[in-house]
């Protein structure tokens, strides 16, 4: 930030920006281009955020704790199926990895740049439809394993990736429930699939659970992107019955919704190594 009482050069002209685009006259700044002026409280686009630039960039673009979130529910599905197949779960792992940890998420970043990363832009399209290709070859060559029922999932499965991250038909899938689908459901039912060449109760019970802990996750995970994201400032008070008086701000707020954010994940992630662990060992 740029010093606000930095005299401008005695020969009149304009003062050059300094390194971070701001003027050095103490002037008005103007809104950077992530959509918040220059004197707005300065915080990480996600709390798993290890700074920007180069690799800092991709590791926040792969959003690690949601797509280990994410991938669990893979892990879970396969391991409901009567007999697991270790190279079949691998498959999946990897599928569902290229289409939700890349391909998505590049998607995401290229449609508004919520993550404010400096990657070029034809880097995200690139990643997005390597990762897509990618998947959808994995599931090629597990329909020659499990036959014609793995189709509809390898058809359903990009349509709504690409419909609800680049928010097409006006956002009709780009909500919660839409979310909780396509992140939460559709890993588990696809993942037993692989698994047992059919359905059954026990994976659809799983999925309606998954279905429930990602709508969860975005009731929690909503309100902290706002306030990460697209909040200038956060301030306020709550005053106790006994008269105490504590401030708010925007710590305050991330606080609870960011720590049951991660706790959801950590115990999904858990839940699922425990399940392998049983399953495989």
């Amino acid at each position: 930030m740029a010093d606000q009482g930095a005299v401008a050069p005695p020969t009149g002209e304009a003062a050059p920006p300094t390194t971070d685009g701001l003027p050095a006259t103490g002037e008005a700044a103007a809104p950077t281009t992530d959509g918040l002026p220059a004197t707005a409280d300065r915080v990480a686009p996600a709390f798993y955020a290890a700074g920007s630039g180069g690799w800092r960039d991709w590791w926040l673009l792969l959003h690690p704790p949601y797509t280990a979130w994410h991938l669990s529910y893979v892990v879970i599905g396969a391991c409901l199926a009567p007999f697991v197949n270790t190279t079949r779960l691998v498959a999946t792992l990897l599928g569902f990895f290229f289409a939700v940890g890349i391909a998505a998420h590049a998607l995401d970043e290229l449609n508004g740049r919520p993550l404010r990363t400096r990657l070029r832009s034809g880097y995200l399209l690139t990643a997005a439809v390597v990762g897509l290709a990618a998947a959808v070859a994995l599931g090629v060559i597990g329909v020659t394993k499990t036959g014609w029922v793995l189709v509809p999932f390898i058809v359903v499965g990009p349509l709504v990736l690409i419909a609800y991250n680049a928010e097409l038909f006006g956002g009709i899938v780009h909500n919660d429930a839409g979310f909780a689908a396509a992140w939460g459901a559709f890993p588990v039912l696809t993942a037993y699939v692989a698994q047992a060449e059919t359905l059954a109760l026990a994976p659809v019970l799983a999925a309606l659970g998954a279905f429930a802990l990602s709508l969860a996750q975005r009731r929690l995970s909503t309100p902290a992107r706002a306030l990460r994201r697209r909040s200038q400032h956060v301030e306020g008070t709550v005053t106790a019955v006994s008269g105490e008086v504590d401030r708010i701000d925007r710590a305050y707020l991330l606080a609870p919704l960011e720590g049951a954010l991660t706790a959801l994940a950590w115990s999904t992630v858990l839940f699922a190594t425990a399940l392998a662990i049983a399953r495989l060992a």
